[in-house]
């Protein structure tokens, strides 16, 4: 890719982006500016090539595509900052931003220039983000593009927009829920008799296995679970007292509880 990524509000999302981004081999790490407001957060960035700022603003001049990962509480003074530097000859906006929808930042920044809104999770810093990806009919093009720049870090799914909240807490918040449950497994495991580190690592492969069969082999949890479960056997047995303590409906509530946090993050009143 023969154009230059700005990330701008380069914390964990963001640095997980740029990360992904050159992991990827798609674009060099000189071809990425990242900005911070203190820039101390970001020498090992700088170490490694890329162009390292606190000038949002320079940034933008010297890119073609905008990433913005800072905050919702952030983003109206970010875009203050930039918009007079957005030209919608050159700039495509990409948007992390949690519950800011595109019509919010369009009308925000004032110009005709393609808004999308991209949901990623931190597992895009070893290319297996599952990124959800949403646009205007108008911006077809800026879609396709954004495609591209994502192709390579997991895997994409392009929704409409009324589902990206929903998106937030399935996908993006919902690697804490899976990475607090492996942790709970080698808790469990360290109970039962395994060196904390043993423990851990055969909770996060037994999870992998358990991802894998889903998404590659095509199989429905529940048909897994049945291959598992023999009559009067100790998974039914551990499966059903997970039930009793409530570890379907906890892990329901907490998405449902994510998304509708989600949806009042950002407001422009």
């Amino acid at each position: 890719m023969n154009k230059k990524i700005a990330i701008l509000g380069c914390g964990n999302i963001g640095s997980a982006i740029a990360n992904g981004l050159v992991k990827s081999g798609e674009i060099t790490s000189q071809n990425i500016y990242v900005t911070r407001r203190s820039i101390d957060h970001l020498s090992s960035f700088e170490k490694r090539g890329f162009n390292v700022t606190s000038d949002n603003i320079k940034a933008v001049e010297e890119c073609e595509i905008i990433i913005i990962g800072v905050t919702p509480q952030q983003l109206d003074s970010l875009l203050d900052d930039v918009k007079g530097s957005l030209d919608t000859s050159k700039h495509i906006v990409m948007s992390v931003v949690s519950g800011a929808s595109i019509e919010q930042m369009k009308n925000k920044i004032g110009k005709s220039l393609p808004v999308i809104r991209v949901m990623p999770n931190t597992a895009i810093a070893i290319q297996e983000s599952m990124t959800c990806i949403s646009a205007d009919e108008s911006d077809k093009d800026a879609l396709e593009l954004t495609l591209k720049v994502f192709e390579k870090l997991g895997q994409n799914v392009v929704i409409h927009e009324d589902l990206m909240v929903p998106a937030t807490a399935l996908c993006a918040c919902g690697i804490a829920f899976f990475m607090r449950a492996i942790r709970a497994a080698s808790q469990g495991g360290i109970e039962i008799g395994f060196h904390a580190e043993d423990a851990l690592f055969m909770a996060a492969q037994t999870a992998k296995g358990a991802a894998s069969m889903i998404i590659h082999a095509g199989s429905h949890p529940e048909s897994e679970v049945d291959k598992v479960t023999t009559p009067q056997g100790c998974t039914i047995s551990g499966l059903n007292q997970m039930e009793h303590s409530g570890f379907s409906s906890s892990l329901i509530k907490g998405i449902v509880t994510s998304a509708e946090k989600a949806n009042t993050l950002y407001s422009t009143d």
